[in-house]
């Protein structure tokens, strides 16, 4: 079905917190650590996410398409591959295996952005395009059927970089009501939350809640908490 997740932020009447199935970080490492995914996924569950995030790159995050596929098959909620997307292929694989939202990056698909957006949603799929300057908005607004995510590290540099959310709070404002906005990325507090919520409709965490101790407590909190 075209718009689960983006349909899922909408109706979410707390903090619209996409959760992500982090295997890996080329800066902090192994972040499983001898943990199940699925067994995160129910703790995300649990604590009220409203959507999962899994990335399948295998090379610097460690992703396993097989596993997305698992983690499609185990929930309701819906899930976001994310990968470097260079092929219709990549999209029509991440609808067969029964997810909801696929990444498109602006840096790598440029002026392919567009076509490559309404094919996934053609499959049933939103796609979530995703920016880190001004000039990669221009390829992303360009697409008329998408969300826009904003992602505040430089994934040219694989994460290693220390973004944060002031990338959300300069480009977010340039973004055209309309279009859904998620702040992406560099997001470790109750305060970070409060200043991506400010510009976008929802967040996307992944390394700080893997690192986490307890993934069920942290994301309620971050679900939970009082904007």
């Amino acid at each position: 079905m075209v718009g689960m997740l983006s349909r899922a932020i909408k109706k979410c009447e707390k903090n619209p917190v996409i959760a992500e199935v982090k295997v890996h970080s080329p800066k902090h490492g192994d972040l499983l650590r001898g943990r199940n995914e699925i067994d995160i996924l129910r703790a995300y569950e649990r604590a009220g996410a409203v959507g999962i995030s899994y990335i399948t790159e295998s090379k610097n995050f460690k992703g396993s398409f097989e596993v997305f596929k698992k983690i499609c098959s185990s929930t309701e909620l819906p899930v976001l591959r994310k990968d470097f997307i260079t092929s219709k292929e990549d999209v029509e694989r991440t609808a067969q295996a029964g997810g909801s939202a696929v990444l498109l990056i602006a840096r790598i698909l440029r002026d392919d952005i567009p076509e490559f957006a309404d094919f996934a949603a053609e499959h049933g799929l939103d796609a979530l395009i995703e920016v880190h300057s001004e000039d990669e908005l221009e390829f992303a607004l360009e697409a008329r059927r998408a969300m826009i995510g904003i992602n505040n590290r430089d994934i040219a540099k694989l994460e290693l970089d220390d973004g944060n959310v002031t990338v959300t709070e300069k480009i977010a404002p340039l973004i055209p009501d309309g279009f859904l906005k998620v702040s992406e990325s560099g997001i470790s507090s109750i305060d970070d939350l409060r200043k991506a919520l400010q510009y976008t409709n929802a967040v996307l965490i992944g390394t700080a809640f893997m690192r986490a101790e307890d993934p069920e407590k942290i994301v309620r909190v971050f679900v939970e908490a009082r904007i």
